[in-house]
């Protein structure tokens, strides 16, 4: 399994992950930005305002309230960085060879002790993109179909990154 790094990110603890898909970057921003292609690997659904500034809305995750962010950067296809509670989400797009791209998300953390449980999440939500990017069907990182998110969160804490944040009930 292709895992994330713990590192620090302006200051701040994060979790990286970088992928490399065979689509062009525009089949990754659909990804990204489309609120239907979201709902086959995010955690919650979401509506957004496409712009700088622009208010971005999530609802519907089973492990958290519905919240509301700001979106901090919206530079199509490359670059999107939006709120997300504490945390920041930054999605960075760029060309891999001929009709390729690599996909680095960062995510920045509110606390030092979530690096463990959200690495393990975005590492079932980035399987379930890849699988609804190369065309499977999926029904979302919370759906029985999904890879289960525990031994990736063992195989984290195991490795030494951060831990202790709450854990989600039914993960």
């Amino acid at each position: 399994m292709d895992y994330g790094t713990y590192l620090e990110h302006n200051g701040r603890p994060a979790v990286r992950f970088q992928r490399t898909y065979p689509y062009a970057t525009s089949r990754l921003w659909a990804a990204l930005t489309d609120p239907d292609e979201l709902s086959h690997w995010f955690p919650s659904s979401v509506t957004m305002q496409p712009r700088a500034g622009g208010t971005i809305e999530f609802s519907d995750d089973p492990h958290g309230e519905p919240m509301t962010g700001t979106i901090l950067v919206f530079d199509p296809p490359r670059r999107l960085a939006y709120t997300w509670g504490g945390d920041e989400l930054l999605f960075e797009l760029e060309p891999a060879g001929d009709h390729s791209c690599r996909l680095t998300l960062t995510n920045v953390l509110q606390a030092r002790d979530a690096a463990a449980r959200n690495a393990a999440g975005w590492t079932v939500c980035l399987a379930e993109l890849a699988k609804h990017i190369c065309g499977e069907v999926t029904s979302g990182p919370h759906s029985n179909t999904a890879e289960a998110w525990q031994p990736h969160y063992d195989a984290y804490v195991a490795a030494g990154m951060p831990s202790g944040a709450e854990l989600p009930s039914n993960a």
